[in-house]
Protein backbone atom coordinates (compact mmCIF):
# COMPACT_ATOMS: atom_id res chain seq x y z
CA UNK A 1 0.00 0.00 0.00
CA UNK A 2 1.29 3.45 -0.93
CA UNK A 3 1.89 5.36 2.34
CA UNK A 4 -0.12 8.24 0.90
CA UNK A 5 -3.13 5.92 0.58
CA UNK A 6 -2.79 4.37 4.02
CA UNK A 7 -5.83 5.06 6.23
CA UNK A 8 -5.49 7.32 9.21
CA UNK A 9 -6.74 6.08 12.60
CA UNK A 10 -9.58 8.09 14.09
CA UNK A 11 -11.06 7.81 17.60
CA UNK A 12 -14.84 8.12 17.31
CA UNK A 13 -16.27 6.66 20.49
CA UNK A 14 -15.45 6.32 24.18
CA UNK A 15 -17.09 4.84 27.25
CA UNK A 16 -16.49 3.16 30.58
CA UNK A 17 -18.30 1.08 33.17
CA UNK A 18 -17.79 0.62 36.90
CA UNK A 19 -19.60 -1.77 39.23
CA UNK A 20 -21.93 0.00 41.68
CA UNK A 21 -20.35 -1.29 44.91
CA UNK A 22 -17.95 1.28 46.39
CA UNK A 23 -15.27 -0.05 48.74
CA UNK A 24 -13.61 2.58 50.94
CA UNK A 25 -10.27 2.43 52.69
CA UNK A 26 -12.12 2.24 55.99
CA UNK A 27 -13.99 -0.82 54.70
CA UNK A 28 -10.64 -2.58 54.23
CA UNK A 29 -8.80 -1.22 57.24
CA UNK A 30 -9.92 -3.71 59.87
CA UNK A 31 -9.33 -6.89 57.90
CA UNK A 32 -5.96 -5.67 56.57
CA UNK A 33 -4.67 -4.21 59.86
CA UNK A 34 -4.15 -0.85 58.19
CA UNK A 35 -5.77 2.60 58.02
CA UNK A 36 -7.21 5.07 55.56
CA UNK A 37 -4.20 7.35 56.14
CA UNK A 38 -1.69 4.55 55.41
CA UNK A 39 -3.44 3.51 52.19
CA UNK A 40 -3.70 7.11 50.95
CA UNK A 41 -0.05 7.81 51.70
CA UNK A 42 1.14 4.62 50.02
CA UNK A 43 -1.04 4.75 46.91
CA UNK A 44 -3.22 7.84 46.65
CA UNK A 45 -6.31 5.59 46.55
CA UNK A 46 -9.41 6.55 48.55
CA UNK A 47 -12.11 4.31 47.08
CA UNK A 48 -12.40 1.55 44.51
CA UNK A 49 -15.25 -0.46 42.96
CA UNK A 50 -15.70 -4.23 43.34
CA UNK A 51 -18.08 -6.50 41.47
CA UNK A 52 -20.72 -8.41 43.37
CA UNK A 53 -20.87 -12.22 43.10
CA UNK A 54 -22.34 -13.20 39.76
CA UNK A 55 -20.92 -10.22 37.86
CA UNK A 56 -18.16 -11.15 35.41
CA UNK A 57 -15.60 -9.27 33.36
CA UNK A 58 -17.76 -9.63 30.24
CA UNK A 59 -20.62 -7.80 31.97
CA UNK A 60 -18.49 -4.71 32.52
CA UNK A 61 -16.87 -5.06 29.08
CA UNK A 62 -20.23 -5.17 27.32
CA UNK A 63 -21.51 -2.16 29.26
CA UNK A 64 -18.41 -0.10 28.43
CA UNK A 65 -18.55 -1.27 24.80
CA UNK A 66 -22.19 -0.22 24.52
CA UNK A 67 -21.30 3.24 25.86
CA UNK A 68 -18.47 3.58 23.33
CA UNK A 69 -20.71 2.51 20.44
CA UNK A 70 -23.37 5.01 21.57
CA UNK A 71 -20.68 7.70 21.61
CA UNK A 72 -19.63 6.64 18.11
CA UNK A 73 -23.21 7.07 16.84
CA UNK A 74 -23.40 10.52 18.43
CA UNK A 75 -20.19 11.39 16.57
CA UNK A 76 -21.74 10.35 13.25
CA UNK A 77 -20.79 6.66 13.15
CA UNK A 78 -23.17 3.79 12.54
CA UNK A 79 -22.49 1.87 15.76
CA UNK A 80 -21.20 -1.16 13.84
CA UNK A 81 -17.60 -2.43 13.81
CA UNK A 82 -15.53 -5.02 11.93
CA UNK A 83 -13.57 -6.35 14.89
CA UNK A 84 -13.70 -6.59 18.70
CA UNK A 85 -10.55 -6.75 20.84
CA UNK A 86 -10.83 -7.30 24.60
CA UNK A 87 -7.76 -6.72 26.76
CA UNK A 88 -8.07 -8.58 30.06
CA UNK A 89 -6.20 -10.70 32.59
CA UNK A 90 -9.43 -11.83 34.24
CA UNK A 91 -11.49 -13.44 31.45
CA UNK A 92 -14.83 -15.01 32.29
CA UNK A 93 -13.21 -18.41 31.68
CA UNK A 94 -9.79 -19.69 30.66
CA UNK A 95 -11.56 -21.04 27.56
CA UNK A 96 -13.15 -19.63 25.45
CA UNK A 97 -12.01 -16.03 25.04
CA UNK A 98 -14.22 -13.23 26.40
CA UNK A 99 -14.25 -11.04 23.25
CA UNK A 100 -16.64 -13.22 21.19
CA UNK A 101 -19.12 -13.19 24.08
CA UNK A 102 -18.89 -9.39 24.29
CA UNK A 103 -19.43 -9.06 20.54
CA UNK A 104 -22.49 -11.34 20.72
CA UNK A 105 -23.99 -9.48 23.68
CA UNK A 106 -23.60 -6.20 21.80
CA UNK A 107 -25.39 -7.62 18.76
CA UNK A 108 -22.40 -7.20 16.47
CA UNK A 109 -22.95 -10.42 14.57
CA UNK A 110 -20.26 -12.92 13.59
CA UNK A 111 -17.36 -10.50 13.27
CA UNK A 112 -13.89 -11.59 14.44
CA UNK A 113 -13.15 -11.08 18.13
CA UNK A 114 -10.16 -11.98 20.27
CA UNK A 115 -8.58 -11.36 23.68
CA UNK A 116 -5.24 -9.75 24.51
CA UNK A 117 -3.47 -10.49 27.80
CA UNK A 118 -0.66 -8.07 28.62
CA UNK A 119 -1.91 -7.41 32.17
CA UNK A 120 -1.84 -3.67 32.93
CA UNK A 121 -0.34 -2.86 29.51
CA UNK A 122 -3.24 -4.63 27.81
CA UNK A 123 -5.00 -1.52 26.52
CA UNK A 124 -1.84 -0.29 24.78
CA UNK A 125 -1.22 -3.73 23.26
CA UNK A 126 -4.81 -3.71 22.04
CA UNK A 127 -4.47 -0.18 20.69
CA UNK A 128 -1.35 -1.17 18.76
CA UNK A 129 -3.22 -4.18 17.31
CA UNK A 130 -6.29 -2.13 16.38
CA UNK A 131 -4.31 0.70 14.77
CA UNK A 132 -2.13 -1.77 12.85
CA UNK A 133 -5.15 -3.62 11.47
CA UNK A 134 -6.79 -0.37 10.38
CA UNK A 135 -3.64 0.96 8.73
CA UNK A 136 -3.00 -2.40 7.06
CA UNK A 137 -6.53 -2.62 5.68
CA UNK A 138 -7.56 -5.70 7.68
CA UNK A 139 -10.34 -3.74 9.43
CA UNK A 140 -12.14 -0.46 8.88
CA UNK A 141 -13.44 -0.16 12.43
CA UNK A 142 -12.55 -1.70 15.79
CA UNK A 143 -14.16 -1.78 19.20
CA UNK A 144 -11.32 -1.98 21.70
CA UNK A 145 -12.37 -2.87 25.25
CA UNK A 146 -10.12 -3.24 28.29
CA UNK A 147 -11.81 -4.86 31.29
CA UNK A 148 -10.65 -6.46 34.51
CA UNK A 149 -12.15 -7.72 37.76
CA UNK A 150 -9.02 -8.10 39.86
CA UNK A 151 -11.09 -8.37 43.03
CA UNK A 152 -11.75 -11.96 41.90
CA UNK A 153 -8.04 -12.92 41.90
CA UNK A 154 -6.77 -10.87 44.86
CA UNK A 155 -6.35 -12.47 48.28
CA UNK A 156 -8.60 -10.22 50.41
CA UNK A 157 -6.30 -10.76 53.41
CA UNK A 158 -3.08 -9.77 51.58
CA UNK A 159 -2.05 -6.38 53.00
CA UNK A 160 0.37 -5.85 50.09
CA UNK A 161 -2.21 -5.97 47.29
CA UNK A 162 -5.81 -6.02 48.53
CA UNK A 163 -6.12 -2.24 48.87
CA UNK A 164 -4.72 -1.45 45.42
CA UNK A 165 -7.14 -2.95 42.96
CA UNK A 166 -10.59 -2.08 41.69
CA UNK A 167 -12.80 -3.47 38.93
CA UNK A 168 -13.92 -1.72 35.75
CA UNK A 169 -13.91 -1.50 31.97
CA UNK A 170 -13.12 1.15 29.39
CA UNK A 171 -13.78 1.10 25.65
CA UNK A 172 -12.85 2.98 22.51
CA UNK A 173 -14.09 2.88 18.92
CA UNK A 174 -11.44 3.41 16.26
CA UNK A 175 -12.22 3.95 12.57
CA UNK A 176 -10.26 4.30 9.37
CA UNK A 177 -10.05 7.82 8.01
CA UNK A 178 -9.14 9.14 4.60
CA UNK A 179 -5.88 10.93 3.78
CA UNK A 180 -7.61 14.26 4.37
CA UNK A 181 -8.81 13.24 7.86
CA UNK A 182 -6.59 13.89 10.86
CA UNK A 183 -4.75 10.97 12.46
CA UNK A 184 -5.53 10.52 16.16
CA UNK A 185 -2.93 7.81 16.86
CA UNK A 186 0.54 9.01 15.87
CA UNK A 187 3.10 6.76 17.53
CA UNK A 188 3.16 3.55 19.56
CA UNK A 189 5.89 1.55 21.26
CA UNK A 190 5.71 -1.77 23.11
CA UNK A 191 8.15 -4.00 24.98
CA UNK A 192 8.37 -7.06 27.19
CA UNK A 193 10.79 -9.04 29.33
CA UNK A 194 9.73 -12.58 30.26
CA UNK A 195 12.72 -12.82 32.57
CA UNK A 196 10.72 -10.62 34.97
CA UNK A 197 7.74 -12.98 35.09
CA UNK A 198 7.95 -13.35 38.88
CA UNK A 199 7.39 -9.63 39.52
CA UNK A 200 3.65 -9.85 38.82
CA UNK A 201 2.18 -13.33 38.70
CA UNK A 202 -0.65 -15.72 39.48
CA UNK A 203 1.51 -18.79 40.23
CA UNK A 204 -0.98 -21.64 39.84
CA UNK A 205 -3.92 -22.65 37.70
CA UNK A 206 -2.23 -22.61 34.28
CA UNK A 207 -0.58 -25.42 32.34
CA UNK A 208 2.70 -24.92 34.26
CA UNK A 209 1.06 -25.93 37.54
CA UNK A 210 -2.58 -26.86 36.89
CA UNK A 211 -3.16 -28.58 40.23
CA UNK A 212 -1.78 -25.78 42.40
CA UNK A 213 -4.13 -24.09 44.83
CA UNK A 214 -1.96 -20.96 44.68
CA UNK A 215 -4.17 -18.97 42.31
CA UNK A 216 -4.03 -15.58 44.06
CA UNK A 217 -2.35 -12.65 42.34
CA UNK A 218 1.05 -11.73 43.84
CA UNK A 219 3.37 -8.80 43.21
CA UNK A 220 6.85 -7.70 44.27
CA UNK A 221 5.93 -4.14 45.09
CA UNK A 222 9.28 -2.36 45.32
CA UNK A 223 10.72 -4.01 42.22
CA UNK A 224 7.53 -3.27 40.28
CA UNK A 225 7.69 0.37 41.35
CA UNK A 226 11.26 0.73 40.04
CA UNK A 227 10.54 -1.04 36.76
CA UNK A 228 7.26 0.81 36.19
CA UNK A 229 8.85 4.23 36.63
CA UNK A 230 11.79 3.36 34.39
CA UNK A 231 9.83 1.63 31.61
CA UNK A 232 6.98 4.16 31.50
CA UNK A 233 9.45 7.05 31.38
CA UNK A 234 11.55 5.53 28.61
CA UNK A 235 8.51 4.46 26.57
CA UNK A 236 7.09 7.98 26.79
CA UNK A 237 10.39 9.43 25.62
CA UNK A 238 10.42 6.99 22.69
CA UNK A 239 7.00 8.02 21.38
CA UNK A 240 7.80 11.70 21.87
CA UNK A 241 10.91 11.21 19.72
CA UNK A 242 8.91 9.27 17.10
CA UNK A 243 6.32 12.00 16.69
CA UNK A 244 8.75 14.91 17.14
CA UNK A 245 7.10 16.46 20.20
CA UNK A 246 8.94 18.15 23.04
CA UNK A 247 7.81 17.49 26.60
CA UNK A 248 6.47 21.06 26.71
CA UNK A 249 4.15 20.20 23.78
CA UNK A 250 2.29 17.56 25.81
CA UNK A 251 -1.08 18.76 27.10
CA UNK A 252 -2.08 15.64 29.03
CA UNK A 253 -0.23 12.56 30.31
CA UNK A 254 -2.35 9.49 31.06
CA UNK A 255 -0.30 6.84 32.81
CA UNK A 256 -1.52 3.47 34.03
CA UNK A 257 -3.36 4.29 37.24
CA UNK A 258 -1.43 1.93 39.51
CA UNK A 259 -0.12 4.19 42.23
CA UNK A 260 0.08 7.98 42.61
CA UNK A 261 3.75 7.75 43.56
CA UNK A 262 4.54 6.03 40.24
CA UNK A 263 2.67 8.69 38.25
CA UNK A 264 4.42 11.50 40.11
CA UNK A 265 7.85 9.89 39.64
CA UNK A 266 7.32 9.42 35.90
CA UNK A 267 6.13 13.01 35.52
CA UNK A 268 9.19 14.23 37.45
CA UNK A 269 11.59 12.26 35.25
CA UNK A 270 9.91 13.53 32.10
CA UNK A 271 9.81 17.11 33.36
CA UNK A 272 6.01 17.28 33.17
CA UNK A 273 4.16 19.58 35.59
CA UNK A 274 1.64 17.87 37.86
CA UNK A 275 -1.32 19.75 36.35
CA UNK A 276 -0.83 17.85 33.08
CA UNK A 277 -1.40 14.47 34.74
CA UNK A 278 -4.76 12.75 34.33
CA UNK A 279 -5.38 11.00 37.67
CA UNK A 280 -8.53 9.19 38.76
CA UNK A 281 -7.06 6.28 40.77
CA UNK A 282 -8.16 8.01 43.97
CA UNK A 283 -11.75 7.13 43.00
CA UNK A 284 -11.36 3.76 41.25
CA UNK A 285 -8.04 2.24 42.33
CA UNK A 286 -5.87 0.22 39.98
CA UNK A 287 -8.23 -1.25 37.39
CA UNK A 288 -5.40 -3.06 35.55
CA UNK A 289 -5.83 -3.11 31.74
CA UNK A 290 -8.92 -0.91 32.05
CA UNK A 291 -7.18 1.93 33.87
CA UNK A 292 -6.08 4.05 30.89
CA UNK A 293 -9.37 3.98 28.94
CA UNK A 294 -11.36 4.59 32.15
CA UNK A 295 -9.12 7.58 32.90
CA UNK A 296 -9.52 8.87 29.32
CA UNK A 297 -13.30 8.50 29.44
CA UNK A 298 -13.52 10.14 32.86
CA UNK A 299 -11.27 13.03 31.81
CA UNK A 300 -13.21 13.61 28.58
CA UNK A 301 -16.50 13.51 30.48
CA UNK A 302 -15.30 16.20 32.88
CA UNK A 303 -13.73 18.46 30.24
CA UNK A 304 -10.13 17.71 31.19
CA UNK A 305 -9.42 16.50 27.64
CA UNK A 306 -10.15 18.89 24.79
CA UNK A 307 -10.10 18.44 21.01
CA UNK A 308 -6.59 19.01 19.70
CA UNK A 309 -4.81 18.15 22.97
CA UNK A 310 -1.52 16.31 22.54
CA UNK A 311 -1.81 13.26 24.80
CA UNK A 312 0.76 10.66 25.87
CA UNK A 313 -0.31 7.29 27.30
CA UNK A 314 2.07 4.93 29.15
CA UNK A 315 1.74 1.67 31.07
CA UNK A 316 3.69 -1.12 32.74
CA UNK A 317 2.28 -4.55 33.53
CA UNK A 318 3.01 -8.17 34.25
CA UNK A 319 5.05 -10.19 31.83
CA UNK A 320 6.74 -7.85 32.23
CA UNK A 321 5.17 -5.68 29.54
CA UNK A 322 5.17 -1.97 28.84
CA UNK A 323 4.31 0.58 26.20
CA UNK A 324 3.33 4.13 25.30
CA UNK A 325 1.34 6.00 22.68
CA UNK A 326 1.10 9.57 21.38
CA UNK A 327 -2.39 10.79 20.41
CA UNK A 328 -4.08 13.96 19.28
CA UNK A 329 -7.38 14.05 21.11
CA UNK A 330 -10.42 14.10 18.79
CA UNK A 331 -13.60 16.12 18.91
CA UNK A 332 -16.20 13.91 20.58
CA UNK A 333 -19.80 14.86 21.51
Amino acid sequence: MDPADRPTVRITGLGHALPPRVVTNDDLAASLDTSDEWIRSRSGIVTRRHVDPGTATSDLAAEAGAQALKSDVQAGGDGAVDLVIVATTTPDRSCPATAPLVAARLGLGTIPAFDVNAVCSGFLYGLHSAAGMIRGGAARSVLLVAADTFSTIIDPTDRRTAFLFGDGAGAMVLRAGGPDEADAVHALTLGSDGGEEELIIVPGGGSRDPESDNTWFTMQGQAVYRQAVDRMTRSSQEVLAQVGWQVADVDRFVGHQANRRILDAVAHRLGLPADKLVVNLDKVGNTAAASIPIALSDAAEHGFLRAGDKVVLAAFGGGSTWGAAALTWPSLP
